[in-house]
């Protein structure tokens, strides 16, 4: 099955774009050629660009306290493990007192590095990197790969606390959703959303082998899919009663 997900707000698209972002980091660094490496330092600079907004810090912080307050209120219900509680709320505190300690934006420690911001600002001019444009990075990218891994490892960690706290609100909001089974009728779904609940992003589970892609698009009070069907590099509606998963989080 492919997942899609759309998100209903300005906040939860910075955040799976950053999420998107970190898990691309994650692949890149362990791995060992120049090239790779290449691409995990300018995945640190989209995370930089993407982070500069000046509330993700204080929206961030929010929804960590919100998500601890929420939590709390579930304290004495038989039906909810106390241990898994607590566990829970402190990886919510842990997270909100390490992003509330880290000094400015995410990434903020790397704009002191002159070295770091030379490459930076090449690094968004087509093929501005090259060795007769920043000889020295060109030698970094000689080094042996352990030396070219602590380095980015240590330049990373400047965004750990993000990341730590991105992952864990994204992976709250989507165990709130409960997925069910709902048919596109030639093609098309239009649902109008349950009042009473603000709801923050949609997941949309669909089986390959059918060879749709789902175009998304909604809002508070209403979501609405239309399934493309790709062919000779073009797409067209699909006209077919097609059936797939959806998921709804609040």
């Amino acid at each position: 099955m492919i997942l899609y997900e759309y998100p209903f707000n300005e906040r939860i698209r910075t955040y799976l774009r950053l999420e998107h972002l970190f898990r691309r980091l994650g692949e890149l660094v362990p791995r060992e050629h120049p090239l790779d490496h290449h691409y995990a330092l300018t995945t640190i600079f989209e995370v930089m660009d993407v982070a500069a907004r000046a509330d993700l810090k204080s929206d961030v912080l929010k929804d960590l306290e919100r998500q601890k307050n929420v939590l709390n209120a579930y304290r004495g219900n038989p039906g909810v493990s106390e241990a898994v509680l607590d566990q829970i709320v402190g990886q919510l505190e842990s997270c909100f007192s390490t992003v509330n300690n880290t000094p400015g934006k995410a990434g903020q420690p790397l704009t002191e590095n002159e070295w770091l911001m030379s490459i930076r600002s090449r690094a968004s001019i087509p093929g501005g990197t090259c060795e007769f444009d920043l000889p020295s990075y060109y030698a970094w990218q000689h080094q042996p790969a352990d030396v070219r891994r602590r380095d980015l490892e240590r330049w990373a960690s400047t965004l750990g606390p993000l990341a730590e706290s991105i992952h864990l609100l994204l992976r709250m909001l989507r165990d709130s959703g409960s997925p069910q089974k709902v048919m596109a009728t030639g093609g098309q779904l239009q649902q109008t959303l349950p009042q009473g609940r603000t709801f923050q992003l949609l997941r949309l589970r669909i089986d390959p082998a059918l060879g749709l892609v789902p175009e998304i698009s909604g809002n508070r009070l209403i979501v609405s899919v239309r399934l493309m069907r790709q062919d000779n590099d073009k797409l067209f509606p699909s006209t077919d009663n097609t059936a797939f998963e959806l998921t709804l989080c609040a």
